[in-house]
């Protein structure tokens, strides 16, 4: 197809070309692929959810880049891609969670959260005077007891996965979990899972550069910078032991 042929398919977001592509999604795909890395691994009692945040200068400050999001007392998610489009998604999934608590008393499950992004997320890649989002989550969350975790982008597709990485560098970050993911795997271990594949990719990464966040059945708390370099530290002496 030469690039004629393809302006004349790329021009909405409802139009599939010959070939069965939907252009605006690939690009929308992009823009995912061109973010920084978010990483999130499910262990046997917690999802323990990680992003890389650099500043863009001194002069910004840190805290107000936001990667990682609380979207119930046990539910959370991670961000990568357009800022703003992930944090409508965020916002709507927030409601979403609040909708459940006051029809029913209860909190919203994992897996009902990423069906109704996905199912939101795929309305903007058929309708008119739209454009798919450019931003992908990880949904985390523990239900009864049990974690779950949904990766979801901009075809609007929910997956479920025990480990799973969205952004920059997504294959060789996804390769190194498939070597060292385990099921066995508690809160801890899996924080340390996560450094060590994050850090396959950018070998320069420092814990300042990370924001981690730990859902189990406390609810979703955010780790400090001490306690992600003890997880450097873990991954170090095993990366001496290997």
């Amino acid at each position: 197809m030469n690039g004629n042929d393809r302006q004349a398919y790329d021009r909405g977001t409802s139009l599939y070309s010959p070939d069965g592509r939907i252009y605006q999604v690939e690009y929308a795909r992009e823009a995912v692929a061109r973010g920084a890395p978010a990483v999130a691994v499910s262990g046997g009692d917690a999802v323990v959810l990680a992003a890389v945040v650099k500043a863009r200068s001194s002069l910004q400050v840190e805290d107000s880049v936001e990667k990682l999001h609380k979207l119930d007392e046990h539910l959370g998610a991670a961000t990568a891609g357009h800022a703003a489009d992930g944090r409508q998604l965020v916002d709507f999934a927030r409601r979403a969670a609040q909708r459940e608590r006051l029809r029913y008393g209860e909190p919203i499950s994992s897996e009902a959260v990423a069906t109704g992004l996905a199912d939101h997320v795929q309305e903007y890649t058929q309708s008119g005077g739209t454009r798919p989002f450019g931003a992908a989550l990880l949904v985390g969350g523990v239900h009864d007891g049990e974690p779950a975790l949904y990766a979801l982008g901009p075809e609007g597709v929910p997956e479920t996965w025990r480990a799973a990485v969205i952004g920059a560098d997504s294959t060789g970050i996804r390769e190194r979990l498939e070597e060292t993911y385990t099921e066995a795997l508690d809160a801890d271990a899996a924080l340390t899972t996560v450094v060590d594949a994050l850090r396959e990719s950018d070998d320069e990464l420092t814990p300042a550069d990370l924001v981690v966040a730990v859902v189990d059945e406390d609810g979703y708390g955010r780790l400090d910078t001490e306690t992600v370099a003890t997880a450097f530290d873990d991954d170090e002496l095993a990366e001496g032991e290997r």
